[in-house]
C-alpha cells in the first residue's frame, strides 16, 4: 500500500466524522463548526492522496486542495453571519454569546 492510500483514507474518515458531526449537533451554529472543521481537513487529504495515487494529477489536486483549505472556511464564516443576522436562534445549552457585541459593535458603524 502506497502513501496515497493512507492519506486518501484519512480524509475518507475525516469526511465520515464531519458528517456525524453535522448529524448530531443541535443547531446551525454548531453544525457549521463541527462541519468546517472535519470537512476542510478531510476533502484537503483525499484530494491529496489521489494526487499522490496518480502522479500525473499531483498538481492540478494540490491546486484544487489549496482552494478547499482557502474557501471552506471562509464560506462557513459566511453562513454563520447570515445566520445570525436573520436571527436564528441557538440551542437552549448555550451560555455565551460572543457575537452579540460584535454585531451590535458592527451595525452601529455603518
Amino acid at each position: 500500500m502506497t502513501w496515497g492510500w493512507w492519506v486518501t483514507g484519512f480524509g475518507v474518515i475525516f469526511l465520515f466524522l464531519g458528517s456525524l458531526g453535522i448529524y448530531r449537533m443541535p443547531d446551525v451554529y454548531n453544525r457549521l463548526q463541527a462541519g468546517t472543521k472535519c470537512t476542510t481537513l478531510g476533502a484537503f487529504c483525499a484530494i491529496l492522496g489521489v494526487g499522490i495515487i496518480e502522479p500525473s494529477w499531483f498538481w492540478t489536486t494540490l491546486i484544487i486542495a489549496v482552494f478547499v483549505l482557502l474557501t471552506n472556511p471562509i464560506s462557513s464564516h459566511a453562513f454563520g453571519r447570515a445566520s445570525y443576522m436573520s436571527s436564528v436562534s441557538f440551542c437552549e445549552k448555550t451560555k455565551v454569546n460572543q457575537s452579540e457585541d460584535f454585531c451590535r459593535d458592527e451595525d452601529n458603524d455603518t
